[in-house]
């Protein structure tokens, strides 16, 4: 069974760090597209970053220059690095890897105190 298990939420202050990880198992780790979500406190599921399976990043305008997305597939992990924090950016961020189907993990909180 796929699991994706996401870890390094945390409290922190406004422009601080944090970073993220999620780490994959019985999945083909590095044939799959990857992605951050964040969904904050009664709002959607937003996309945040992406990182294909040829290492192609994107990212959502609110988060350009402030994150990074990578990943290692030698350790079936995606990570996202986020610096100069931002109250906005509080919500629970989840992983997700998407091909022909799309996995999820349940979620880390990252809360962004002013």
């Amino acid at each position: 069974q796929v699991q994706l298990v996401e870890s390094g939420g945390d409290l922190v202050p406004a422009g601080g760090s944090l970073r993220l990880s999620c780490v994959a198992s019985e999945i083909y780790f590095s044939l799959y597209d990857t992605r951050w979500y964040r969904q904050a406190p009664g709002k959607q599921r937003v996309l945040v970053a992406s990182i294909d399976r040829n290492g192609t990043v994107a990212y959502a305008d609110s988060v350009k220059d402030r994150f990074v997305i990578s990943r290692d597939d030698a350790k079936n992990s995606m990570y996202l690095q986020m610096s100069s924090l931002k109250p906005e950016d509080t919500g629970v961020y989840f992983c997700n890897l998407y091909r022909t189907m799309s996995f999820w993990g349940q979620g880390t909180q990252v809360t962004v105190s002013s």
